[in-house]
């Protein structure tokens, strides 16, 4: 099990934009224009700032959104409430491209990501939290969906080694990160095993980020941090403390150098009280890690 009485790195975030969404979600650099978007999964809208000249603009998508992740062929590609869908930011269009029969009523899409390969992996979730009412799922380029992985609970982080050899998946409720064996040519996983485990005090492990070492990046929900572990040893080395939000939902590097990580919360089930003492509840973060991290990768289809 990771200690926390080793010494590590201590990092502060700052508020970046100072919005109060219910559930803040799917933070993306969008390396080839430069802007960076994320969500607020429960308002069904994706936001998008320009860090060089500050323009934000949001965009009702009208149904829940879970995450974001870039298209290959222009454009951008979304998890939605039944399935995957292409988005234009340019027109704010959404258009769905994959439906998926999720088998049980009141699912919905959470995380997700594109694999080195350009397959766009999203997992599912029940609305009440339900123990594996969830499924993680594959669309790959041909638009083909595959379901990959059942008895999910909260489907959250992803992210691949540099050799496309490991993925790296998070379900919420388990505390861990597990690590699977991945085919860089069809997208088949196997042997789950587990890499690194976060400890009660440090909270419910979220969203996940991969830095250009192959160090992963944490959000930790309900504890106000992200958390940077190496996975080849279940280290703790760095801790990013986030003020006045304990609702921490996912991490993204970005900025020209990629060598800043963008932080997204929450405020959902916080009562005027709770909000007195959390009042950047739902905002977005920004901290420098010194560290750089990976563009992210586009669907292929």
């Amino acid at each position: 099990m990771t200690s926390t009485t080793s010494p590590v790195a201590v990092i502060h975030a700052e508020p970046l934009v100072r919005t109060r969404t219910v559930l803040g979600e799917g933070v993306l650099w969008d390396a080839r224009t430069q802007v960076l978007y994320w969500l607020d999964i429960m308002a069904g809208e994706v936001f998008a700032v320009d860090p060089r000249t500050g323009v934000s603009r949001a965009y009702p998508i009208g149904q829940h959104v879970g995450t974001i992740v870039p298209r290959a062929s222009g454009g951008l590609m979304l998890a939605v409430v039944d399935g995957f869908a292409a988005f234009d930011p340019a027109s704010g269009a959404v258009r769905m491209v994959a439906r998926v029969a999720h088998g049980r009523p009141n699912l919905r899409f959470n995380d997700g990501k594109c694999d080195p390969a350009g397959r766009f992996w999203a997992g599912t979730m029940a609305y009440d939290g339900a123990a594996g009412a969830g499924c993680l799922h594959r669309l790959d380029a041909d638009r083909s969906v595959h379901a990959v992985l059942s008895g999910v609970t909260i489907s959250n982080g992803l992210a691949w080694s540099a050799d496309a050899r490991t993925m790296y998946y998070i379900d919420t409720p388990t505390r861990v990160v597990s690590a699977f064996d991945a085919d860089p040519v069809s997208g088949a996983i196997a042997r789950r095993r587990t890499c690194i485990e976060i400890p009660h005090e440090l909270g419910l492990p979220d969203g996940m980020a991969i830095d250009e070492r192959g160090m992963l990046w944490i959000a930790l929900h309900e504890s106000g941090r992200v958390g940077c572990w190496d996975p080849h040893h279940g280290r703790l080395l760095a801790m990013i403390e986030v003020p006045g939000a304990k609702l921490v939902t996912n991490c993204a590097f970005g900025g020209a150098d990629l060598d800043e990580l963008y932080i997204s919360t929450a405020s959902i089930g916080l009562d005027d009280e709770a909000l007195r003492f959390q009042p950047l509840a739902g905002s977005l973060f920004k901290a420098r890690p010194g560290v750089r991290g990976v563009p992210a990768h586009a669907f292929a289809g």
